[in-house]
């Protein structure tokens, strides 16, 4: 009888220090790193359009010609009535803000305990499609003065483009991207497992108007 104890409890003692060993070796198993997988899915979006701005502006520019003088000490100006030269050119542009993932890579990616954000690469900027209406253009030459020539026409056109990249800033261009971009990730952050309310979509700063020439891709 005592032999036939003994032998049971040496059943017991084994399965419980094999059922040790199997939990060990289940809690020993390394968490699968979803991160890699994670930056290769956003890899694969490349460019990403994120916006889209149509823009219409009336570039004017006015010309005079007068002399200048001193009466009794005193300054004046005098404009010839019929040396005044106006126009007004009407012109239109495309604006578009894309963001480029094909150099993202894992340090984009950084965790917050059980929350994660994802800092996009610089937004850039491209001008395309600019366009003049010609047959819009009002022109006003009085007779003393000579038509606008070519090289003066392209000036003003000049003129115009850089008041519209001035005017960028103004249309919430980055805030627009970085929401468009984020609506782009964070299906994809859904799919690993993350939900939204976990992952916030940022760029790595604050852009002022300032910056805008160094985002600006590409001026046709």
């Amino acid at each position: 009888m005592y032999s036939k104890l003994f032998t049971l409890l040496c059943l017991v003692a084994f399965f419980l220090v094999g059922g040790c060993d199997k939990n060990k070796k289940s809690d020993g198993t390394s968490p699968v790193d979803t991160i890699p997988m994670m930056v290769m899915q956003i890899q694969k979006c490349s460019r990403l359009y994120t916006s889209e701005y149509q823009l219409r502006k009336i570039v004017t520019y006015d010309d005079d010609i007068s002399f200048d003088g001193l009466i009794f000490n005193e300054k004046i100006k005098i404009e010839l009535p019929m040396g005044k030269r106006k126009i007004a050119i009407p012109m239109t542009a495309t604006v578009k803000a894309y963001v480029e993932f094909d150099k993202f890579s894992e340090r984009n990616v950084k965790r917050h305990g059980d929350r994660l954000e994802i800092v996009l690469p610089d937004p850039e900027v491209t001008m395309t499609s600019t366009q003049i209406d010609h047959k819009s253009i009002k022109k006003k030459v009085s007779l003393l003065r000579h038509n606008f020539t070519d090289e003066e026409m392209t000036g003003i056109q000049q003129h115009g483009r850089d008041e519209m990249i001035k005017a960028l800033p103004k249309l919430g261009i980055i805030e627009n991207a970085r929401q468009s971009a984020a609506r782009q990730i964070i299906p994809i952050m859904e799919q690993m497992g993350y939900p939204k309310e976990k992952v916030t979509i940022t760029f790595r700063k604050k852009f002022s108007p300032s910056d805008f020439p160094s985002i600006i891709r590409n001026i046709e």
